[in-house]
């Protein structure tokens, strides 16, 4: 009996974790440049030497796998701010994070803090090839195809325009990545990717969130179906349970 009870009770714990990835999908299907996580379970058998039965596999738990990201682009929308790039294909924006390290996002929605210096919507800055990247005051920001930014002075000719600097846009292996608390895609062995120059970007353009948001609330019944199921073996196994205690009084 206590092998139902083990099965079912670990298989209700992993459905509410599934669940509560599938609504933090939901809750971030608006947000720039996100990517669905994605979950799995597995079984694994409990092995013991010693049974009674004989057989050394007399439970099996339910894990999640180790979970990865959907890496599938979001749709892009043009917003006509300069300052706004998408990622075309794969390939990733490098940030420098608050200890020093480098990370990787999509979210191009880009902006000048108060130091001049080039950052994300949440205030890290934004890497080029020669480190983070600092823009003249009121200059008017250019970002390439190529990511190359330029700036252009209040007043200057056209022709006057000078470079800043050239986002580091890099693309590692996607196995390689792990995602952070904070949302943040790092390599494995948290050393920096090498710049890849066939990533490009679409300027003055946004790439949209990839979580489908129909499909989440279908997963979101699904797994919702799924531990009421797994209860209701545990309910099922506590009658068998009572039943049987019943049976043992009698004889």
């Amino acid at each position: 009996m206590d092998r139902l009870i083990y099965t079912a009770m670990s298989g209700a714990a992993q459905a509410l974790e599934q669940q509560s990835v599938t609504a933090n999908n939901l809750a971030n299907a608006s947000t720039t440049g996100f990517r669905a996580q994605l979950s799995a379970f597995r079984q694994v058998p409990m092995n013991f030497e010693n049974s009674a039965s004989g057989d050394p596999t007399t439970r099996t738990f339910v894990l999640s796998s180790t979970p990865t990201a959907d890496y599938t682009p979001g749709p892009i929308q043009q917003t006509g701010n300069p300052l706004d790039v998408a990622v075309q294909g794969p390939g990733w924006l490098s940030v420098q994070t608050a200890d020093g390290g480098e990370a990787y996002t999509r979210a191009g929605n880009l902006h000048v803090d108060a130091n001049g210096q080039l950052v994300t919507a949440t205030n890290l800055p934004v890497l080029g090839n020669s480190g983070p990247m600092s823009i003249p005051p009121g200059a008017a920001v250019t970002i390439g195809k190529d990511g190359t930014v330029t700036a252009l002075m209040p007043g200057d000719p056209p022709t006057s325009i000078a470079t800043v600097d050239q986002l580091k846009l890099v693309n590692p292996d996607p196995g390689t990545l792990t995602r952070g608390d904070d949302g943040l895609f790092r390599t494995a062995d948290d050393q920096p990717a090498d710049a890849d120059p066939t990533v490009t970007v679409a300027p003055a353009s946004l790439e949209g969130s990839n979580v489908n948001a129909v499909s989440a609330m279908v997963d979101m019944i699904t797994n919702a179906r799924q531990f009421q199921m797994q209860t209701k073996l545990l309910d099922s196994a506590n009658a068998n349970d009572q039943s049987a205690d019943k049976l043992l009084d009698f004889s």
